[in-house]
């Protein structure tokens, strides 16, 4: 087809070289899930954060940890382990501030508590409400197929406190594939809270209309055997910026790559709603770590806005999940958006206001991917090169986790190595709690030659488990081969699904791509993207959006998953009915990223 393009005006804003970095998934230590105990089925996950400023500081909750970590840098995090918690811990909790201590209220079938701590770093705990109202008209939990209208589903589940300027609070809640989500005002003093009314219906999914709320791998509205399926709404969270209040909310299902971020905005806490035409907000289908679903929003001290989701694993149980923080805005027209480009690439932290998230990339680009990969030992089935897939359920396994196992990747030439990130994989790991012995010891090395070898970088006091360990090198290293050398891990079996490095290698960016085509389906959810291949590109960034000068949204793919042929295809999913979008592609290999494509309408 005729591709007409159309301009498109970039703003970006300078971020100072030596800012410290971070890279997805999220360095802290995860928990081992105990839930599937008797199951004998061993994982780390973290899943639905909640990060909360809290007097100089920030506080990281996750579902199923006992206890929270504390950052003042939002790079690194440490554990604090609370003085109480309940034995069957805390699923997806609310956290918020009342500006003289923290609030955190668990997700809930019943009559729970919600805890509170004016002194969240020493890990002290005490009850602010213990015993919880019954939820007005909620059914028991089981019997949600005889609610009645009027009658709310069993919870709070999901839930999310906000108090509004005027210091009035709001309660929002609920994860279903039947149900909306639910507002309601509430009062709160200590040992107490009430639910006030009305207690609304506010927002519900649209598959039908929204392709992005489809369930499944890339919406494909099917479970892996084909079966069809409701998609899932959850997560609430509410923003209130300048003057607009944003419902925000998780879908279509946390167990593929398209979990993203929806925002409905309205100009009162309890709406009514508008759907965003911009939908979704916090998207990422593609790369090594997928999905953006079901996390919070917020400011850190130098006023830059961040989303937090839950990217998917799935390897041990469809719930093994991740933590990713990718960072946000909302322009001058309203707009909110999430930029996910690049994103899990290493991100500069800021240590001043920017105006352009997409600034904070930091141009190292990944110099591992696909490379030829050598191990001191390997068990059948599981060889060294599946730690250069890109695939976090894939993995190198070792014979032995005992000290001095190697794995090594060979770049190909020297190239300027910046930041190494080694993502070790559970693999019968046999633990379902915290102990002692549940911390990662390691140390790179690395050569010009691939037989003189000089240290890189290594774990360092104080032990922690680091299943996501990543390393910002203190100065660029120009080498060839990057080695690592085990120590000690707590799980029974050391596996490494991807050992990543970045930096860059010689020589200029790849050329831009050409698009052939933008085009929308018979079905308007349905999109092909379609351009001229690029020689010698790794990968390549399409990026889309409802005005061509905002391209808010990225899907990114690699040049070698693309089917065969001179033109490389993006089936997009995503697109809502109605709407006008706009396509740009971009190419990306170990020199750099290209200019962006002309802009296209997809028609």
């Amino acid at each position: 087809m005729m591709i007409r393009y159309l301009p498109l005006f970039a703003l970006m804003l300078s971020v100072p070289a030596n800012a410290a970095t971070y890279a997805n998934p999220v360095d802290v230590d995860y928990r081992y899930n105990f839930e599937q105990v008797n199951e004998g089925v061993s994982y780390r996950t973290g899943a639905d954060p909640v990060i909360v400023p809290f007097k100089g500081a920030y506080y990281l909750f996750l579902t199923l940890a006992d206890g929270y970590w504390r950052s003042t840098d939002l790079v690194t995090w440490r554990f604090v382990t609370a003085s109480r918690w309940p034995a069957e811990g805390i699923v997806a909790p609310a956290v918020t501030s009342d500006g003289e201590r923290l609030l955190i209220m668990p997700s809930m079938t019943g009559q729970g508590a919600i805890y509170t701590t004016s002194d969240p770093a020493s890990g002290k705990l005490d009850y602010y409400v213990r015993r919880l109202p019954n939820l007005p008209g909620a059914v028991r939990s089981g019997f949600e197929d005889a609610i009645k209208p009027g009658q709310v589903p069993p919870g709070p589940w999901d839930p999310d406190l906000f108090r509004d300027d005027d210091g009035r609070w709001y309660l929002y809640w609920n994860s279903s594939n039947v149900f909306p989500i639910y507002g309601a005002p509430i009062s709160m003093a200590d040992g107490k809270l009430t639910y006030g009314t009305p207690r609304e219906s506010l927002v519900l999914l649209d598959p039908a209309r929204h392709g992005w709320e489809r369930f499944g791998q890339d919406h494909s509205g099917t479970l892996p055997d084909g079966t069809p399926i409701k998609p899932f709404m959850e997560g609430a969270w509410m923003t209130k910026v300048g003057g607009r209040y944003y419902l925000q909310y998780g879908a279509p299902g946390t167990e593929h790559n398209a979990y993203a971020t929806g925002v409905y905005v309205g100009t009162s806490p309890l709406g009514p709603f508008t759907y965003a035409a911009y939908n979704p907000v916090g998207y990422k289908p593609g790369g090594f770590v997928q999905g953006a679903g079901h996390g919070n929003t917020f400011q850190d001290v130098h006023g830059n806005w961040w989303n937090t989701g839950t990217p998917w694993i799935g390897y041990n149980w469809t719930f093994e999940r991740r933590v990713g923080l990718w960072p946000a805005a909302f322009e001058a027209d309203g707009q909110m958006r999430v930029s996910t480009r690049f994103g899990d690439f290493p991100q500069r932290m800021p240590t001043a206001r920017v105006s352009d998230p997409d600034a904070l990339f930091t141009g190292w680009m990944l110099l591992s991917y696909r490379k030829p990969m050598t191990a001191s030992a390997s068990v059948a089935g599981h060889p060294p090169t599946d730690a250069a897939d890109e695939n976090p359920r894939s993995f190198w396994l070792s014979p032995s986790k005992a000290p001095g196992a190697t794995l090594t990747v060979d770049l190909g030439a020297a190239k300027t190595v910046r930041a190494v990130q080694v993502n070790f994989a559970d693999y019968q790991a046999g633990r379902f709690g915290d102990a002692a012995d549940i911390y990662t010891d390691f140390r790179l090395e690395h050569s010009l030659d691939g037989r003189r070898w000089s240290p890189l970088a290594r774990t360092e006091p104080p032990r922690r488990d680091r299943p996501n360990a990543y390393f910002e090198l203190p100065r660029a290293v120009r080498t060839r081969y990057v080695r690592y050398v085990h120590g000690h891990i707590g799980g029974a079996n050391l596996a490494v699904s991807d050992l990543r490095v970045f930096g860059n290698a010689d020589g200029a960016p790849p050329a831009a791509p050409m698009l052939a085509e933008a085009s929308r389906g018979r079905d308007q959810r349905d999109a092909t993207i379609r351009w001229r291949r690029v020689p010698g590109a790794v990968g390549y960034n399409v990026r889309w959006g409802i005005k061509p000068d905002r391209l808010a949204l990225t899907y990114q793919l690699f040049a070698d998953r693309v089917a065969a042929g001179e033109a490389a295809t993006l089936p997009l999913r995503a697109p809502t009915v109605g709407q006008r979008y706009y396509v740009a592609v971009e190419a990306f290999d170990e020199a750099g990223v290209s200019k962006l494509s002309g802009v296209a309408e997809i028609r």
